[in-house]
């Protein structure tokens, strides 16, 4: 099976109640991790690219691994996205470089300029058969080159996307419910605390999500910032020299919730990283004697296709539906 666009693969997840997992990836290790859940699994899935991923590991390398999963994994459908593409220029190079989606954030910038921005892109990418996942409503967070305050982040304003959308002719959109970036979502005292003293986020505005869907019946939603920091990925880096305090994310129960409404993609990122990273530590605090890489990214390779296999059946529930 040859690379895909999502515009298929989200009129199934619309309809039958769950969400594709879109996964960021930036070498060898983690696209294997990955795809290699999703085959056992029989889940499709979204490999995303950002613009970080092209400046650290280059846009022909990443994508001559996706292209080797795709061939490693003929039996799944898998999507080569753009995550958080800055620029038409961006854009472009992606979609004339084999990728067969885009995202083009431009949810920073003023409403109208948005829609010229995605508009832009919208056409060029339409013209090369590749789909467009737009950003209404700005995030807070920090992922990759991707850094906005809580002061400026913005939920999204339910009233202005049926114009948005008819405008731009975007294929998906990507709102802000209360997600955020990064393996530190939240402040302290944006969250409380249960009984056992761990900190618990503010709920998702579900009334935001549901009006959206209401506006755009049949339409796929995307969230981002949908990392759950699963906490004892975070107990294992910081037992092994690290120092990450209050890393929180998204409950888990939350997003499965907004998979079976009309999110149709939920983007995962630093769980994964968190998975690699105290694997690593791990394992070079038992073995300090150990220099050889396969040694130590074989098992952190392990730890990322166990946590997506996670994430597929219990919160995307796109487990065989490939």
């Amino acid at each position: 099976m040859a690379l895909v666009t999502s515009k298929e693969m989200f009129k199934k997840a619309y309809e039958g109640h769950y969400a594709v997992g879109a996964f960021n990836v930036n070498n060898m290790e983690i696209v294997q991790g990955i795809t290699e859940a999703c085959r056992e699994e029989k889940a499709p899935v979204i490999l995303q690219v950002s613009k970080g991923a092209r400046a650290y590991a280059n846009h022909t390398y990443l994508v001559k691994l996706v292209e080797a999963a795709v061939l490693e994994c003929p039996e799944i459908p898998i999507v080569l996205h753009l995550d958080h593409g800055p620029d038409f220029e961006t854009c472009k190079s992606c979609i004339d470089g084999g990728f067969t989606s885009v995202m083009i954030d431009a949810s920073s910038k003023p409403f109208e300029e948005n829609i010229a921005i995605t508009r832009k892109v919208v056409e060029y990418a339409h013209d090369h058969g590749v789909v467009v996942e737009a950003e209404l409503g700005t995030l807070a967070g920090v992922e990759d080159d991707v850094k906005v305050s809580a002061e400026d982040s913005s939920y999204t304003r339910p009233e202005e996307v049926e114009e948005f959308v008819s405008k731009t002719g975007c294929d998906s959109l990507a709102i802000a419910i209360g997600t955020s970036h990064g393996a530190y979502k939240f402040t302290a005292a944006q969250c409380t605390r249960n009984a056992e003293g761990i900190l618990v986020p503010p709920p998702l505005r579900f009334d935001v999500l549901e009006e959206v869907s209401r506006r755009l019946p049949g339409f796929p939603i995307v969230l981002h910032g949908s990392s759950s920091v699963p906490q004892e990925y975070v107990k294992m880096v910081n037992e092994h020299g690290g120092k990450m305090p209050d890393a929180v994310g998204i409950p888990e129960e939350q997003l499965r919730k907004a998979a079976s409404l009309s999110v149709c993609k939920i983007n995962v990122d630093s769980d994964l990283r968190l998975a690699l990273t105290g694997t690593i530590r791990q394992f070079f605090d038992e073995h300090p004697e150990k220099f050889d890489p396969r040694e130590y990214l074989k098992p952190a390779r392990a730890a990322i296709k166990e946590i997506v296999r996670h994430k597929l059946i219990h919160v995307m529930g796109c487990n065989g539906k490939a």
